[in-house]
């Protein structure tokens, strides 16, 4: 059963992809590809805390 915090599948698939296409990258490319990543993730943050806030759980 996946508790959570492991990926499934599908996402181990994708994320295989991804580092494949990452060795590829040179490191200016490699760190521009990071930081949008990471925007990203914490656009994600904000969406789930702003539902969370706002649904009352």
């Amino acid at each position: 059963m996946n508790s959570g915090n492991e990926l499934t599948l599908e996402q181990e698939f994708k994320l295989e992809i991804y580092r494949k296409k990452i060795q590829k990258l040179s490191e200016g490319e490699s760190r521009k590809y990071l930081i949008a990543t990471l925007k990203q993730m914490m656009i994600k943050d904000n969406v789930i805390k702003y539902f969370i806030k706002n649904t009352g759980l």
